[in-house]
């Protein structure tokens, strides 16, 4: 091979990120759509949750102040409505014999049952972020091995072991790497605090779980007439 030409040729080379992208290997090219597509679904979920999970904080924090100052939430939707509703029910299902420390623990489970569930929804999707965050990394790293790979081919092939050569391909398979960190790093980043936020919001409910299970199993006609109310 003329050692001038090798340089023209790299000249000609786009090493723009979509000109790295179309120029790329078709098994590289697979892995940086694959790693694109993870990108796209990590950050609708990483929005999703951001909005719901500030809802989420809003709820536990309207919801430990009402029950603290002895008032019951009267939300028609959302986490609140859903744990009064669980503790308005088992308070309605009395039994004459239970003392009240049963009736007490019965309401608190009932509305730890129907936080669990709720929790459970906002939990949809972060095993996915998670995923991502482990994986991206080493699915890019597996586009750059096969890219280098194919670059050492080219030197094989052309006997010309100059920069300009492999310069190519090696920026493709390293392009195929950054996309990898590119989706691992929102990814996990997103995935702790939304963790640290759902066991606060957990937490912060069930401090007031506990204070209103208490007030519904020691104040029967208070809340008998609140149930006559409705």
């Amino acid at each position: 091979m003329d050692p001038t030409t090798a340089p023209a040729a790299a000249a000609g080379h786009d090493f723009s990120f979509l000109g790295l992208f179309l120029q790329a290997d078709p098994i590289v090219k697979g892995v940086m759509i694959l790693l694109i597509l993870a990108s796209l679904v990590s950050w609708t979920i990483i929005i999703e949750k951001l909005v719901r999970l500030a809802g989420a904080r809003r709820q536990a924090r309207a919801f430990g102040r009402l029950v603290a100052t002895g008032g019951m939430p009267e939300a028609r939707s959302g986490i609140s409505a859903r744990v009064v509703a669980a503790a308005q029910e088992a308070w309605r299902d009395q039994d004459p014999t239970e003392t009240r420390a049963e009736r007490r623990e019965r309401i608190e489970r009932a509305m730890r049952a129907a936080l669990t569930l709720d929790i459970k929804r906002l939990q949809i999707g972060l095993p996915f972020l998670a995923s991502a965050g482990s994986a991206a990394p080493f699915i890019g790293l597996f586009g750059t091995v096969w890219g280098i790979m194919n670059s050492f081919s080219s030197i094989a092939k052309s006997q010309d072991t100059s920069l300009a050569v492999v310069a190519p391909g090696i920026a493709e398979a390293l392009f195929a790497t950054a996309i990898g960190l590119v989706v691992a790093i929102p990814a996990v980043l997103a995935y702790n605090k939304f963790s640290s936020d759902l066991a606060k919001v957990q937490a912060a409910f069930v401090a007031g779980i506990g204070t209103l299970g208490n007030r519904l199993a020691r104040d029967r006609s208070h809340h008998a007439r609140s149930a006559a109310a409705e």
